[in-house]
């Protein structure tokens, strides 16, 4: 029994076999704890014959169930609908009755909890976790069998087993700075309750009661502020020089003056945190020629420049690819903001490159695409059911997450800035423009195929494509999307604003000047706004992708982007900055000659509105991908160009999107405040 079978979806599973699937056509589920929409749990449906729909927006759910299983059934075709409602068994009277009743004949109306799945624990603590914990905790559990367990020996169990905490353990500096880097390098999210916990342990041990501990152990950023802070001073106390007039400051955050950088279990990570960019070398001491590690940390010695850190990260992103059969989508979020981080670095690094080490770089290239395009076959169907908390992973989410914390403290306004076609590299040269503001960064997914009219609509309507089939073909749609998506929830249409793009000859100015002037009115506690400046530079340079870095660099040292932020700030908005989607340098390998018979004839992909007329095409571009239907309108058949390929004649280039490579699927979500 592997492990997507077994564990605490054994129970779930038991009810959805094949032969439950043939039986009956509709079962109705109490799914409160989202269970039903874990990946692992999705996809063993998916293969025994069954498809998951959520019931939420009864309009929505209405459309979807007529046009993508209702025509089925009335011809008399095996699908079987699995209607997913998250809230308690007695609310499933807001399914509606036809379907309800279907359901109750065949004895298929379910309900799943975390009471029953995991009963020995504080079922308010396991809630608390992202299903992504629950193979952990469930192995846990099998092996140690507890017994029955209260709030806070539930969290110690889950601190350990799952996180891999024991606060008895940490007994010196090395030991908490293990954990925390280990936690904090990867964003890893620990709900607030454990933190607590895990704080109200170590402050039992006299040794920890000058550590900032309730600032340093939740906050990344308050903990990465930490280490930058005693950088230098560790550095100092080392017998480095310090450069005149550079005097690095007294740290600002309180406690030990000098941590022990240079223990075993630290160094790997501080490396990877000054390859990686997320902390800046210090100019506080002089540089250093030789090949002492820390030369990584100290600005303009050999080891901390462009070529190292690109050699650095070539090296290691090489060995951590997430595995195409089994990585999470957590995984390849992870991992491609390490991967925006390198592809900068590879442009950045080009000119002075040789043929060798660029061989090595398109190979990783290469092996990175491949292992991506092969996970999202499999696994990119199962992740559209998943749950917008703790963090979207989808852009469709992107909306339900900002309306889950509007009104709460500091996110009494929100503004969203969604830079068309931005790549997470290219976010990677606008966040340097930034300093001096906090930024809170993760990585989402595109719809794909990764066109604008797609990856736009679903993010200002908070739908899935198939959700906005009617204007699929276009962008007039957004503003009356955000706005609907909004009046949903109880706004009114005063206080939602939505800017469209600047013109292609309009300045940049002409736009924030908009922004800001919504930002003004006191009324206004919504706006979202396009910005078209990378998207349009996309399509009319030249130099490929270091042309379009260029470009981006240039606009970056502007501040403009800058600018704009700071003061939506200072007005009193939270700001997110996303992207529809992003881009990808290919080369032409024919253009197809489809006539009338594509709807859409892009550079990286074609939209076929007929089966056959893409079957008929495919043939001529066997390495093509024919990209399932997953989300999509019925009539909707995208034909995709592979890594490095685009649909135009043999001989030219193109920086474009549509496709699936990491850099077009992979976009930044992120959230920017001032400095705590």
């Amino acid at each position: 029994m592997t492990e997507r079978t077994g564990g605490w979806r054994a129970p779930i599973l038991q009810h959805f076999s094949a032969a439950s699937a043939a039986a009956g056509r509709l079962t109705i589920v109490s799914d409160p704890d989202a269970l039903l929409t874990e990946p692992g749990v999705v996809e063993r449906l998916g293969e025994s014959g069954f498809e998951l729909i959520g019931f939420g927006d009864p309009v929505a759910f209405r459309y979807a169930y007529e046009t993508r299983f209702r025509q089925h059934w009335d011809r008399g075709e095996a699908t079987h609908l699995v209607v997913v409602i998250r809230t308690s068994h007695s609310d499933l009277r807001q399914v509606p009755h036809d379907l309800l009743q279907d359901a109750r004949e065949n004895g298929r109306v379910l309900s799943f909890s975390l009471v029953h799945l995991f009963p020995m624990l504080a079922p308010n603590i396991v809630a608390e976790l992202d299903p992504q914990h629950f193979d952990a905790l469930a192995k846990a559990l099998a092996k140690v069998a507890p017994g029955s367990l209260g709030t806070n020996a539930t969290r110690d169990f889950i601190l350990r087993h799952v996180f891999e905490i024991a606060p008895e353990l940490i007994k010196q500096p090395a030991d908490l700075l293990r954990v925390l880097l280990r936690r904090h390098y990867r964003s890893r999210i620990i709900p607030p309750s454990l933190d607590e916990r895990f704080v109200e342990l170590l402050r039992q041990d006299p040794v920890w009661q000058s550590w900032p501990l309730d600032r340093i152990v939740p906050d990344r950023d308050a903990f990465l502020a930490f280490l930058s802070e005693r950088w230098p001073h560790f550095l100092i106390a080392k017998g480095l020089d310090v450069v005149p007039g550079r005097e690095p400051a007294a740290p600002s955050i309180l406690g030990p003056g000098v941590l022990p950088f240079d223990h075993d279990d630290v160094r790997v990570y501080m490396d990877n945190l000054f390859a990686d960019g997320i902390l800046e070398p210090t100019p506080a001491v002089r540089p250093i020629a030789d090949d002492r590690w820390f030369g990584v940390g100290i600005a303009d010695s050999p080891a901390s420049s462009l070529e190292s850190r690109f050699r650095h990260l070539l090296e290691e992103l090489g060995t951590t690819i997430p595995k195409a059969d089994e990585a999470t989508h957590e995984q390849w979020q992870e991992f491609s903001l390490r991967w925006g981080t390198w592809v900068r670095l590879r442009w950045q690094t080009e000119p002075n490159r040789d043929a060798t080490s660029e061989a090595e770089a398109e190979a990783l290239a290469l092996a990175v695409q491949a292992a991506f395009s092969t996970w999202l076959l499999r696994r990119f169907a199962p992740m559209s059911s998943l749950p917008y908390l703790p963090r979207p992973v989808l852009g469709h989410h992107v909306p339900h997450y900002l309306a889950h914390h509007l009104g709460q403290p500091g996110t009494e306004r929100i503004a969203l800035l969604v830079i068309d076609g931005m790549a997470i590299d290219q976010w990677h040269i606008l966040r340097d423009s930034l300093d001096g503001l906090r930024v809170e960064e993760h990585a989402i997914f595109s719809w794909i195929p990764t066109l604008t009219q797609i990856g736009r609509q679903a993010i200002f309507s908070g739908r899935i494509p198939l959700e906005f089939a009617a204007s699929i073909d276009g962008t007039h749609r957004e503003q009356k999307h955000w706005s609907s998506f909004w009046q949903d929830r109880g706004l009114g249409e005063r206080v939602v604003r939505y800017l469209k793009p600047q013109g292609h000859k309009e300045s940049f100015q002409s736009l924030a000047d908009g922004i800001l002037g919504a930002a003004d009115d006191n009324m206004v506690r919504v706006i979202g706004a396009v910005i078209g400046m990378i998207d349009q530079s996309m399509h009319q340079v030249g130099l490929g992708t270091p042309g379009l870095h260029g470009l981006v660099e240039v606009w970056s040292r502007t501040k403009q982007l800058a600018g704009l932020v700071d003061a939506l700030l200072q007005r009193g908005f939270a700001v997110f900055v996303t992207a529809d989607h992003g881009n990808v340098f290919g080369r032409g390998f024919g253009k197809p000659d489809v006539g009338l018979t594509a709807e859409q004839r892009g550079e990286r992909a074609h939209i076929f509105r007929n089966q056959d007329f893409r079957s008929n095409t495919m043939p001529h571009f066997p390495s093509a991908i024919a990209w399932p239907q997953i989300g999509l309108p019925q009539d909707y058949f995208p034909l995709i160009a592979p890594y490095g390929a685009c649909f135009m004649p043999v001989g030219t280039e193109s920086v474009s999107h549509g496709g699936i490579a990491l850099e077009e699927v992979m976009v930044p979500f992120v959230r920017v405040a001032e400095k705590r």
